[in-house]
């Protein structure tokens, strides 16, 4: 069979980030993919970077707090289910000042564990209140304690990250294992990477694959993605190219952008599933607008070569110009636009300048 678009070889690392989950600002680890040559084959092996800290959440990223007038105006009247979250309801709405009066009230009245990891999340991210992440600890530990695996998990993140004290990893992962117990699937794939990762754990990719299979049946499209990477190359499970495409599938459908471009490679190959280029080149689309240089050059490939969609070469050298400025540069694509004629690179350069916002 002819593979049209090379695909993606790319090891899983492990990196440190910041992602907004279920409404809640959590620090979570997070596979990305290393972008390596086209022509290059996938590693067996799956290569992991030490776990850095993820930073604090800016200040500027977060939502503009409303004003007393504006938190008196909205808040939360006594609702006709008595079952209603007001805690919650108002932290979705920004009001994040209600959020932690109604939290610490339910906290200290009740006992609420609910109630108290909000409070941790409030002290954690700076929402409503100044940032103390070792108030955040305590109201966590002390909603851990009551069961609480939504703060075991952040608990744990906290741990790992060293904010609000030394890091602790291996209080991290037994914290990380009791949350996974009970059912967190973000719990169950951080700690599925540090098996991956093979320093705070034994590398072991059998049991890795186990929790994010966990994970990935909860929805976690992390774990569908690093999932279908395990089927793909074989790490952990028999290597199976139908299951990695429908995990890829299920990624893609979520949002995650690495996903998108791995299935759109399969649908464009025919690899693991039925072709269809037309398919494929719309999530290539989508990708590159998402800033994917992968999903870039690919879809440059498709455009200057005609294969899959109408030729467009100015269209193409505009998103080689702009992968390469990513750093995946290609000197199949650079010896294609060398021969193109001078007005198609003046508007490719033009468009690409637009893209990156230069003038």
């Amino acid at each position: 069979m002819t593979v049209l678009l090379h695909p993606v070889a790319r090891p899983l690392a492990i990196v440190a980030s910041v992602l907004m989950l279920g409404g809640s600002a959590l620090a979570q680890l997070q596979l990305t993919p290393q972008a390596t040559d086209a022509t290059s084959r996938p590693s067996k092996s799956v290569r992991t970077k030490p776990v850095k800290p993820p930073a604090p959440p800016k200040e500027a990223a977060t939502p503009a707090k409303p004003s007393a007038t504006a938190e008196k105006k909205h808040e939360p009247q006594a609702p006709d289910n008595p079952n209603a979250d007001l805690v919650y309801g108002a932290y979705q709405r920004g009001l994040y000042k209600t959020a932690f009066d109604l939290a610490m009230k339910r906290a200290q009245d009740n006992k609420d564990p609910a109630a108290m990891t909000m409070l941790g999340e409030l002290y954690a991210n700076s929402l409503g209140i100044k940032r103390d992440y070792g108030k955040a600890i305590e109201w966590y530990r002390r909603a851990a304690d009551l069961g609480d695996r939504e703060a075991m998990f952040a608990l744990a993140m906290l741990q790992i990250s060293g904010h609000g004290g030394a890091p602790d990893r291996a209080g991290a992962v037994k914290l990380l294992a009791s949350s996974a117990k009970l059912g967190e699937p973000k719990a169950a794939y951080n700690l599925a990477l540090l098996y991956m990762d093979g320093q705070t754990l034994p590398q072991d990719f059998k049991r890795a694959a186990e929790l994010l299979r966990f994970a990935a049946d909860a929805g976690s499209p992390e774990a569908q993605y690093a999932l279908a990477t395990f089927y793909k190359e074989g790490t952990g499970v028999e290597k199976n190219l139908f299951t990695s495409v429908r995990l890829l599938q299920a990624a893609s459908l979520a949002g995650n952008v690495d996903a998108e471009v791995e299935y759109a490679i399969a649908l464009f190959n025919g690899t693991g599933t039925e072709k269809n280029e037309a398919a494929a080149v719309s999530l290539l689309r989508k990708a590159a607008r998402q800033n994917s240089a992968i999903a870039q050059n690919r879809l440059a490939h498709v455009l200057v070569t005609g294969m899959g969609a109408p030729m467009d070469k100015v269209e193409g050298f505009k998103w080689h110009i702009v992968a390469k400025t990513a750093g995946k540069g290609d000197l199949m694509l650079d010896e294609a636009m060398a021969q193109a004629t001078p007005e198609e690179r003046a508007k490719a350069e033009d468009a690409a300048r637009k893209w990156l916002g230069v003038k």
